[in-house]
């Protein structure tokens, strides 16, 4: 397992990271202090204002679906 993509994020910080898959104007609204988290953990960006997914967080996401599914049987 490639430990630099086993995060162990909240429920929170997992549905905000999906959320950011979206373009801006049509995703819900994130979490102001889960954004900020994802920033800290470089999963997340913001420019010009605007919250997007980092290259690191799609991998992430990607790697952390099959463990979601796992939680959601």
């Amino acid at each position: 397992m490639d430990s630099d993509l086993d995060y162990d994020l909240s429920p929170d910080q997992w549905e905000a990271l999906k959320a950011l898959r979206l373009p801006a104007s049509a995703r819900r609204r994130v979490n102001a202090s889960v954004l900020e988290q994802l920033v800290a953990l470089e999963l997340a960006s913001i420019s010009d204002g605007v919250a997007c997914i980092t290259p690191t967080g799609r991998k992430v996401l990607i790697r952390g679906s099959s463990r979601l599914l796992d939680v959601a049987a």
